[in-house]
């Protein structure tokens, strides 16, 4: 009697392990597989999609998130096409896509930092603390149509003279800002504070630095944003809000815990782009954290007036060949 009731009880054991296991294994394949592209290698502005996939927040929500680098197409591109379902994308550059006869199949469904952060870095003490203190200096320019109009309506704005800006242009293919201004390659270039203003403080660089919102509010569009597939959004609603949920929490915690997040941030770049950086993205981490909500009411949200203003500046200066319909191109309906 007792070897049968032994025997019986290792069979219950064996198919409640069985069960589990099967359990498991439908638990990983109804996870959602999502593909996000980031536009550029991972940097602190992504930090709460490396915080969220290391604290489980999209597995909670049902999601196995990858995310990848864009390859030979664009950010936008691999998102229309569905090659990832999300993409890092910024206001400023998706303006030419809305105004072609077939636009992608794409929409903004939030703001990783509340403002633009970027403006114009120069060596402290040779009067480009202003943008009209750019003329008869060194600029390094990417040649955008958008860049320049813009530059040019911030320097004659401040009483300056472009053409004593334009014809000291050169091509910007500098990749460390810092060094670039130390070694007097170029006397100011166009900088994202949260990384390269913070690694000339880290380098002992002294910088001067002027942000484009600061003189005047319609540069204050929304850079980078998420962008997500249209079809996707259409037939996925569910899927796209538990995403957006499951990253805000992780920008939130990134807030709250800058030191942590950045070591996540670090952990979970596969590229290795990072590993030899942990003292600048922490002291970026801790700068940047303070940017994501900023003074607005919640992380992602995007102003309808911020969004058309820099579009309307746009179609008013003749930079786009048709104008951009109010609140088209960007929605909040996915955000928590």
């Amino acid at each position: 009697m007792k070897k049968i009731l032994c025997l019986m009880l290792a069979v219950l054991m064996i198919a409640s392990l069985t069960a589990c296991t099967g359990n498991t294994e439908g638990e990983t394949k109804d996870l959602e597989k999502i593909t996000l592209c980031l536009d550029w290698t991972p940097n602190t502005n992504h930090t709460g999609f490396y915080v969220a996939q290391q604290q489980g927040y999209y597995k909670d929500a049902g999601i196995e998130l990858t995310i990848v680098q864009p390859a030979e197409s664009s950010a936008a591109t691999m998102c229309a096409t569905n090659q990832a379902q999300f993409a890092i994308e910024a206001q400023d550059t998706l303006a030419a896509n809305f105004v072609i006869d077939e636009p992608l199949e794409i929409t903004a469904v939030g703001a990783l930092l509340n403002h633009n952060t970027s403006g114009i870095m120069s060596r402290k003490g040779e009067g480009l603390d202003r943008p009209k203190g750019m003329e008869n200096k060194v600029y390094a320019t990417w040649d955008s149509p958008i860049e320049l109009a813009m530059l040019k309506h911030l320097v004659e704005k401040d009483g300056g003279d472009w053409a004593k800006v334009e014809e000291n242009l050169i091509p910007n293919t500098i990749t460390d800002e810092a060094n670039a201004l130390k070694e007097k390659q170029t006397d100011s270039v166009w900088v994202f504070y949260g990384w390269g203003g913070i690694n000339a403080e880290l380098n002992n660089v002294d910088v001067d630095f002027f942000d484009f919102a600061s003189y005047d509010s319609v540069f204050d569009y929304y850079t980078p944003i998420i962008i997500s597939n249209n079809k996707f959004l259409e037939e996925n609603p569910d899927t796209a809000k538990a995403f957006m949920e499951a990253t805000a929490k992780g920008y939130e915690y990134a807030i709250e815990n800058p030191e942590d997040a950045a070591k996540m941030l670090i952990e979970g770049d596969t590229t290795g782009a990072l590993a030899d950086s942990e003292e600048l993205v922490t002291a970026s981490q801790k700068w940047i954290s303070e940017q994501y909500v900023a003074d607005g009411d919640k992380w992602g949200y995007i102003e309808a007036d911020r969004w058309n203003g820099f579009y309307k500046w746009l179609w008013d200066n003749k930079l786009i060949e048709k104008e951009i319909p109010k609140d088209f191109g960007f929605t909040n309906d996915y955000l928590s």
